[in-house]
């Protein structure tokens, strides 16, 4: 839909990214009236945002080599179907110079920053130049190029411990190494080289002094190309692992109006003076020790859409996609700062593929169930609209029998929310976390429900350390207090009251079935509750629930007031999922546990003695050969997953017995690498 009275912008708009990015521009697109169309990878070629789109173009094979990153053959797909423009989302070529210039010699808009603006702020060691020139507070490091590992000490001893690496092009937290001594630079440089080489083309490192109790806030601003700049207030991005976003809102709640104006300002100079418009971001890092809030340094400026741009439209109503494609248009900005305000919270979580109960390891294979919570507004900005509602968001690119590939991110899908206030906003999430279903590839629900409740980041009190100091020893589950676990009781013992039923009324050649037992004992944890149902009414050691449980079999789901309980069946009882954790309980008749006495318990294989891949992935290095003494935590392998490189160490001394796979192999998930003795 275009503006009363005006002629559409463009007349068709081709979106070089995939999954959700592409389908979250497509759905502006075609508000605005724009035809739309796709490219895709043999990978992609059945995927939601190929099936959105008018037109739809091949480019190529899975690997985003010969697929997303083929600017030729966008630019043929561009021409070929008449497509007026370019969006490139985020990630492959949004940030590359070269593409930008390729789009306007071949006559075609690019819907981002101009291309001296990508190439002044994609150098991360140029941009901070750039930006202390333009007034920016800027960490202290060394800009300049490192030739090997032992100069790079010598930078880091003279900075003073701890350090970041960090890859000169890199981004999206690939390539970046925490060095706290000698040891740490002299095994994290080579690899944050090599990090850097595969994701971005770049193998320069820079180093920096690492900034103690760290929160990162990242101020949005948009231009047009009239030379008018404005900053969407801020978005809170602490809470990360490896660097890379897991949880962001907006506003953030260490922020004070007084250090918004002062970030914005410096954000807005930067733009400025490198000639920027478009819609991009400004990374800062505040410390979080410095009780006045004024300790904010630049980072880095990404000159694109942000992943977590949702929560900046919910505070604001703006569209930012509609944005950026009328500024490309060359339209001035129809606001001004004033008009730039701050309505209600909002909170995003990044749904990712990965399971958190091991470690966080990358996890693909088919959505054999993907079924997201309700939304009330998909895709769009509501938050300025709807005052005193509380309102959630999805933002995907997959569907129910799609596949997780190794090829791409693992971002499943964005959930996000609105609500007046910070508190409110949060409670929406854990609700819509609990209504999220997805089965097949692992996932991180249960550890973003955990997140939302946990006391430290409810206060706010978080840093870009939380994960780490809170999870020291990985993740097992939100805590279940005892309402909770009497509600899981509850709810097991129903499900498998109902499953009786239904196994005994299924042949009716044996006249009348036997009724279900009534009388269950079952274990969560290490403590076993027994349960009776009795007319409707759940007991649980003897206490009645104090509401009723509500259990849909074909759904797999059960509600208990305002709890959602997921229902998957196992050999011995069920997994049941709940507020951030997923708890193996196990049921039994009261009767047979009698005569059991108790539950048999699984005792898992020794499997201490073999280095396993903990995913699928390139084995980068074998550091180790057959007869060799390791001594714990000494490295042994790299594994390379999805972009990042993982170094697997021993875990005790020993000696390798066997080596059964070699470097440049593809390892399988639980491979066994070598075998220690």
């Amino acid at each position: 839909m275009t503006r009363q009275g005006e002629r559409r912008v463009f007349k068709k708009i081709l979106v070089a990214n995939r999954g959700e990015i592409a389908c979250r521009v497509f759905r502006t697109a075609k508000k605005m009236g724009i035809a739309t169309v796709a490219v895709y990878s043999d990978a992609d070629a059945r995927a939601p945002h190929v099936l959105m789109a008018d037109e739809a173009v091949r480019l190529g094979p899975a690997p985003a080599a010969e697929s997303y990153l083929k600017a030729d053959l966008i630019l043929k797909a561009a021409k070929d179907t008449g497509a007026d423009c370019i969006h490139p989302g985020y990630g492959f070529l949004s940030e590359r110079e070269s593409f930008a210039r390729a789009c306007a010699e071949a006559g075609i808009a690019f819907v981002g920053p101009p291309p001296n603006a990508i190439a002044a702020m994609g150098d991360k060691i140029e941009s901070k130049k750039l930006a202390k020139e333009a007034g920016v507070n800027v960490v202290p490091g060394f800009l300049g190029e490192i030739a090997d590992t032992d100069e790079a000490v010598r930078i880091a001893t003279d900075i003073g411990y701890p350090v970041m690496m960090k890859a000169s092009a890199g981004g999206g937290g690939k390539g970046m190494r925490l060095a706290y001594g000698e040891k740490d630079v002299r095994e994290g440089f080579e690899a944050t080289k090599r990090e850097g080489l595969a994701s971005f083309g770049d193998d320069r490192v820079f180093i920096e002094k690492f900034i103690e109790s760290p929160r990162h806030i990242e101020i949005q601003v948009l231009g047009d190309q009239h030379g008018n700049v404005v900053y969407l207030n801020e978005r809170e991005c602490s809470v990360q692992r490896r660097h890379q976003k897991v949880v962001e809102e907006a506003p953030s709640p260490f922020v004070t109006p007084r250090m918004r104006k002062a970030m914005g300002e410096q954000a807005v100079a930067l733009a400025k003076a490198v000639g920027y418009y478009s819609a991009g971001t400004v990374e800062l890092i505040v410390s979080g020790a410095d009780t006045t809030g004024e300790s904010f340094y630049f980072l880095e400026m990404n000159t694109r859409l942000q992943v977590e741009h949702p929560v900046t439209e919910e505070i604001t109503g703006l569209d930012l996609v509609e944005q950026m494609i009328r500024v490309a248009a060359g339209e001035k900005l129809s606001f001004g700062q004033k008009d730039v305000k701050i309505n209600g919270w909002s909170v995003e979580n990044r749904v990712y593929a990965e399971d958190p109960y091991r470690g966080f390891l990358p996890s693909i294979g088919r959505l054999v169930r993907y079924r997201p919570p309700a939304a009330d507004k998909h895709q769009a900005p509501f938050g300025a609209q709807n005052k005193g509602t509380v309102l959630t968001r999805v933002d995907d690119g997959v569907r129910e029998g799609g596949e997780v590939s190794m090829f791409y991110d693992p971002m499943i899908a964005k959930l996000v929310s609105w609500a007046p206030t910070r508190e409110a906003a949060i409670d929406a999430q854990i609700a819509a976390l609990d209504a999220f279903e997805i089965e097949g590839p692992g996932t991180n629900l249960d550890f973003l429900s955990a997140l939302m409740q946990h006391p430290r980041f409810r206060e706010g009190n978080i840093t870009t350390g939380f994960i780490a100091e809170e999870y020291p020893d990985g993740f097992h589950g939100a805590p279940a207090d005892e309402a909770l676990v009497a509600t899981l009781a509850g709810v097991a013992a129903v499900a498998a009251h109902d499953k009786a039923a239904r196994a005994r009324s299924i042949d009716g050649q044996l006249g009348h079935p036997l009724p279900a037992p009534t009388d269950w004992v079952v274990r969560v944890g290490k403590r076993d509750h027994r349960v009776a149902l009795t007319d409707g009414v759940v007991t649980v050691d003897g206490t009645p629930l104090t509401e009723a449980v509500d259990y849909a079999a074909l759904d797999r789901t059960a509600r208990v007031g305002g709890v959602t309980v997921k229902v998957a069946p196992t050999r011995a009882g069920f997994t049941l999922t709940a507020r951030g954790a997923a708890h193996k309980v196990r049921v039994l008749p009261a009767r047979v546990a009698g005569y059991a006495g108790h539950l048999l318990e699984k005792v898992p294989p020794d499997l201490s003695k073999f280095l396993i891949a903990p995913m699928p992935g390139l084995l980068v290095r074998l550091d180790v050969a057959e007869g060799d003494r390791v001594e714990a935590g000494q490295p042994l392998a790299v594994v390379e997953a999805m972009k990042m490189e993982n170094i697997l160490r021993a875990e005790k001394s020993a000696t390798v017995k066997t080596v059964s796979a070699k470097a440049g192999e593809s390892l399988a998930v639980d491979q066994v690498i070598l075998e220690l003795e």
